[in-house]
């Protein structure tokens, strides 16, 4: 059968993503890695701490999505031939769906059977499942519920070709992969390509996130005997044995966590899920890509709560994640030189191993995988098809523009032809510049922005330094009787750091013309300069400002109830329309200010409601809920005069989230002599 690709349609169960939020996105990334410290030896040389962004600005949060599943129809793209079907949702980041093994009619991949998005990403919504791609920042990447730009090529010899790509504001990049599966291949192939334009060099960050299903007998095979973990900041573990476990094998891992496996320089880089007969997904790349991951949910009661939260209510399904990326970990950004483009290959695909190698000793399982993946593809074979495909992957698309993404790119483009510069990625088709980039285009063509009231919500927001320095000029010139450029830059002034720049700006905005988002600007001020009380009070200012506005209310409330001001959040609450009070983040809030103010009643019945109260943007590791259910079982056992353990207590599934609670374990269902005789002899 020859490789084919075609276009499609299907339904599935999906949420509302209802927009974006109406501010801007200056909230801390609070990441605990960012400091650089870490166990490990002046050996190691990680990049740990260097290159990390203080916030998602420019970009909105798509923190808008409810709960509730309807059908809806999907668009998809498939690439076929004989051995594999593989399916990739450009609305949804390029996302490859589902990889089906047409041999055994099974798919290598845990292919959700909804689109959930759920607070896990740099902009808040993640949907689980498939492989995402996610390049620029740390974290599941700002354009995963975002549709890319999707186009079609071939190869020299026909093969069609699927390209994604898409530019990144934060870094300044272009991101680019090319998909093909040859006739014959028992593989996918991925072919990525970073191209940073710029003079500077950026920190950059690339992980490709592999969700594969998790069975009692999924073993996790990888080309290392030491994985780096969150432990003393960062140190260095063995594998395969870590505190008395096989942690080869997901289920003998007691909480969530990352394990980044130590693969030595020459060594080939590959990773594999396998199952008792030796069967699942191997991937394999060229050796750019050098890190290889595995995550865990963990086997306590908040890793099985996630994984349900996830996917479709009350499924049995479990996941594990293999990941595989350009540095050792995702603590990490490697600097990538000025006017350089990175490129690599991937491989994804069914392999049929000896299950008793497999699951025998460590050494023996490696070198079994390491064998049946040199019979699949050499590494020759791997650099050799790289370099055979440079061609293409750096020529323009000669088919089909299936699916337009954002209009930053030709922006930059029209910004860089206007100075004599040459374009970015001049081989991709970025079409043209849409509303969001209108504001822009006239600051850059005639100086100043178009004419707006403060009632309306500001299209989008900017950060690269050349636009700055317009801003500045247009806030020093012939924007400087006009409240929208002196908001605009105090804002961008705060992402930057620049805070008391921030405020001059945001106060002549405020004497110009009032407005909800020069006080919300002036809110981030005060919060980031640690007064809290103050900037909790300038949220509730600004949210009376717009009363129907879920953005401004969520925040308000939150950093009220952050200051420990609870009559302030009841007030607020008494001010806000019933549409916004049915919102599961703003009703948390209250019932935590009634929780603080001792009002057990009104706190109870919240947390009940519809057999316990669901967030639906839940942030992962946010306990808020555990917190709330141990907050109101205190108060009601000191109302009857009774003891409260929390060391004891059993909290209901529903509301636990504690995915890092080792010791809510559930028992252990281990696999591995080597895990089950280093445990019995703690």
């Amino acid at each position: 059968m020859a490789s084919t690709l075609r276009k499609t349609t299907f339904t599935m169960p999906c949420q509302d993503m209802n927009g974006t939020s109406s501010l801007p996105a200056l909230a801390k990334l609070n990441f605990w890695h960012r400091n650089g410290d870490s166990g490990l030896s002046e050996d190691e040389g990680l990049f740990i701490g260097y290159g990390h962004v203080p916030s998602a600005f420019p970009y909105k949060m798509q923190d808008m999505y409810t709960r509730p599943l309807k059908e809806r129809e999907m668009h998809a793209v498939v690439l076929e031939n004989e051995y594999l079907k593989a399916t990739f949702l450009p609305e949804w980041g390029g996302k490859l769906m589902s990889l089906i093994d047409k041999t055994s009619d099974r798919d290598l991949l845990f292919a959700n059977p909804v689109m959930r998005p759920c607070n896990l990403a740099i902009r808040n919504a993640w949907t689980s499942g498939g492989v995402e791609w996610n390049c620029g920042i740390f974290g599941h990447h700002v354009h995963t519920c975002d549709t890319m730009f999707t186009a079609t090529t071939h190869l020299e010899d026909g093969t069609p070709v699927l390209r994604i790509y898409e530019y990144e504001r934060i870094r300044g990049v272009v991101q680019q992969i090319d998909f093909f599966l040859p006739e014959a291949s028992k593989l996918l192939f991925v072919r990525p390509r970073i191209i940073n334009p710029l003079p500077d060099v950026v920190p950059m960050y690339w992980w490709s996130n592999i969700a594969v299903p998790e069975t009692p007998d999924t073993r996790v095979v990888v080309n290392a005997d030491g994985a780096y973990v969150a432990e003393n900041n960062t140190s260095l573990a063995p594998i395969p044995i870590h505190h008395g476990d096989d942690v080869t094998y997901p289920i003998n891992v007691p909480a969530a966590c990352d394990y980044f496996y130590k693969i030595l320089p020459k060594d080939r880089k590959f990773e594999a899920a396998l199952d008792a007969d030796g069967y699942g997904l191997v991937q394999t790349s060229t050796y750019q890509q050098i890190g290889r991951k595995l995550f865990c949910w963990g086997q306590n009661p908040g890793g099985d709560r996630w994984q349900e939260y996830l996917t479709a209510d009350h499924s049995p399904d479990r996941y594990i994640e293999l990941q595989a990326g350009i540095a050792h970990t995702q603590y990490e950004y490697v600097p990538m030189p000025p006017h350089t483009t990175w490129e690599w290959l991937e491989a994804y695909g069914a392999m049929s191993a000896d299950g008793d190698a497999v699951h025998g000793d460590w050494q023996g399982a490696k070198a079994e995988v390491a064998a049946r993946l040199e019979e699949m593809i050499t590494d020759e074979k791997m650099d050799e098809l790289l370099a055979a495909t440079k061609p293409m992957a750096k020529a323009p698309a000669d088919g089909e523009l299936l699916f337009r993404g954002s209009g930053w790119a030709s922006l930059e483009n029209l910004r860089r032809d206007k100075e004599g510069m040459a374009k970015i990625a001049p081989h991709l088709d970025f079409t043209a510049p849409d509303a969001e980039q209108a504001d822009w285009q006239s600051l850059m063509t005639n100086g100043t922005f178009p004419a707006h009231t403060p009632d309306e919500v500001p299209a989008s927001w900017m950060i690269r330094p050349e636009w700055i320095r317009m801003m500045e000029a247009c806030a020093a010139g012939a924007g400087k009787d006009d409240w929208y450029t002196h908001m605009q830059l105090g804002i961008t002034y705060i992402s930057i750091n620049r805070l008391q720049d921030a405020w001059n700006e945001l106060e002549k905005s405020m004497q110009l013309e009032p407005s909800a988002w020069s006080v919300y600007g002036m809110a981030q001020v005060k919060r980031q300069i640690g007064d809290n009380a103050e900037a909790a009070r300038l949220l509730a200012k600004a949210a009376l400002m717009r009363p129907d506005d879920a953005s401004f209310a969520k925040e308000a409330l939150e950093l009220l109830c952050n200051a420990g001001m609870d009559s302030e959040v009841l007030k607020l609450s008494e001010k806000l329309s019933k549409e916004l009070l049915d919102i599961g983040r703003i009703r948390i809030y209250i019932t935590l200010a009634h929780i603080h103010l001792g009002h057990i009643e009104e706190a109870e019945a919240v947390l009940n409601e519809n057999g316990g109260i669901v967030l639906p943007d839940i942030r992962e590791g946010e306990t808020i809920i555990t917190e709330m259910w141990f907050l109101i079982e205190e108060l009601k056992a000191k109302r009857d005069g009774r003891v409260f353990d929390r060391e004891t207590a059993s909290v209901p599934p529903i509301f636990d989230y504690r995915q890092c609670e080792t010791k809510y374990r559930r028992p252990a269902r281990r696999r591995g002599g080597a895990a089950e005789k280093s445990a019995d002899n703690k």
